[in-house]
């Protein structure tokens, strides 16, 4: 029998852990697997963490309708197909981290709060604009054009029904002087984010994190409000002065739990320097991996 154990043993003997999945979220105009981006990202992973499974997030049958639906595919739809691609996926089944690069982070925040199945263990914003735009300062990419006619629209009505369905970035436009416009009428920001009442089932899933970290790039020319990377937005009212989350009615009211899971050490604010998505390697080594082993 003593000899039956040490059999046993001796077969987990140097056996790690295996490493937990990861699901990966791109931003505005770009695409699952770019080699530059989320392809890179991809393979650095995998490099560092071997036999981590990697899933990145596609939103189409290609990479073009990937890119476009980044803009055009409503929010909601596009995370219904998430929660759907990760139910059918048998790698996940026993939980993964995920991690949204830019707009992809607040989306993959609404994953964590609509899909508890199969569970989110940790998520990592990248960038992620968690309260939302009221600016679109500069486009991504050869997207220009794109973001020209983005602007207009949301010049023209971000609250309209016909924007609201069709325009991504409009889903997560807040308007501080058009509070009540933006709550009642945001189809998917103002509900992630409880504006229109509690949703207790959001919340519970949420706090079910075991952490969720935050990165703000602290000479951000893309996002406006950049704080909004920390969950801080606007004063409501006027479009100068900043609050950061503590002071929101978010955290005070405690209406998505986020004020519990910061007393509980579930929340991690990170700053980096450079532009938006700007980062070197090594940071992302030396401050994202962790998270992730």
């Amino acid at each position: 029998m003593a000899a039956l154990r040490m059999a046993v043993l001796g077969l987990c003997l140097g056996c790690a852990a295996a490493a937990v999945p990861l699901v990966i979220w791109h931003g505005m105009g770009d695409s699952c697997c770019n080699p530059q981006s989320m392809g890179y990202i991809k393979k650095i992973v995998e490099n560092k963490i071997p036999g981590i499974y990697v899933l990145s997030l596609k939103i189409g049958s290609n990479l073009i309708q990937d890119m476009e639906n980044s803009f055009f595919m409503n929010v909601n739809d596009q995370v219904r197909e998430v929660c759907s691609q990760l139910a059918k996926d048998p790698h996940l089944k026993g939980g993964y981290n995920a991690m949204g690069f830019s707009q992809g982070g607040q989306f993959l925040r609404a994953v964590a709060q609509r899909c508890p199945s199969p569970p989110m263990l940790s998520l990592i914003s990248i960038g992620g604009q968690h309260q939302g735009v009221y600016g679109f300062p500069r486009c991504p990419g050869e997207s220009s054009h794109v973001c020209d006619w983005i602007r207009k629209m949301l010049d023209l009505g971000a609250y309209t029904p016909a924007v609201q369905e069709h325009l991504v970035q409009a889903e997560y436009w807040h308007d501080p002087l058009k509070e009540e416009e933006y709550r009642k009428n945001s189809i998917f920001l103002a509900d992630i984010n409880q504006e229109r009442g509690i949703n207790e089932t959001y919340k519970k899933n949420l706090m079910a994190l075991k952490k969720f970290v935050m990165v703000k790039f602290l000479n951000d020319t893309m996002v406006d409000p950049p704080i909004s990377e920390w969950f801080g937005f606007y004063k409501s009212g006027q479009a100068k002065e900043t609050v950061p989350l503590k002071e929101t009615s978010l955290y005070t009211e405690d209406r998505l739990g986020l004020q519990e899971m910061d007393k509980a050490g579930k929340l991690v604010f990170l700053g980096v320097k450079g532009d938006h998505l700007h980062f070197s390697e090594e940071w992302f080594y030396t401050t994202i991996l962790p998270f992730l082993q």
